[in-house]
């Protein structure tokens, strides 16, 4: 009777351990992107750089911004396992002042929901003499 439950028992673990889906994992180098102080209408484009660390395909299935001041773009190509890739920003530069803006990622990745941030300050145009 011992043999038989050890049996069962070793059956039900080993059909656990092969049960086990592959699954994106994803991670960022930053979560967070300083501008500083930047130039009024400068360039605003920065990357966040990311590497799908799990042993599926990583899927962005949105990204989204807190205003339409920030343009977040995607990859448009699902991200192999062990490769890596890059979420453009592109905050408007003609909005003087100090900004703080979330980016919010769903993915199909072990974490599926990620907010990144920017911040910076943008200075007042320079005025001619």
């Amino acid at each position: 009777m011992k043999f038989k439950i050890s049996m069962l028992f070793a059956l039900i673990i080993s059909f656990y351990l092969n049960a086990q889906e592959n699954i994106a994992q994803v991670e960022f180098e930053t979560k967070q992107i300083d501008y500083g102080d930047i130039e009024f209408d400068s360039d605003g484009k920065r990357v966040f750089k990311f590497k799908n660390v799990g042993t599926a395909p990583l899927i962005f299935n949105r990204i989204s911004s807190s205003c339409g001041c920030t343009v977040p773009k995607r990859p448009e190509k699902p991200i192999q396992p062990g490769e890596s890739g890059e979420i453009e920003v592109e905050y408007d530069t003609k909005r003087v002042g100090i900004f703080m803006k979330a980016i919010t990622i769903n993915s199909n990745a072990k974490t599926p929901n990620i907010i990144l941030r920017i911040k910076g300050k943008v200075l007042e145009e320079e005025k001619e003499k």
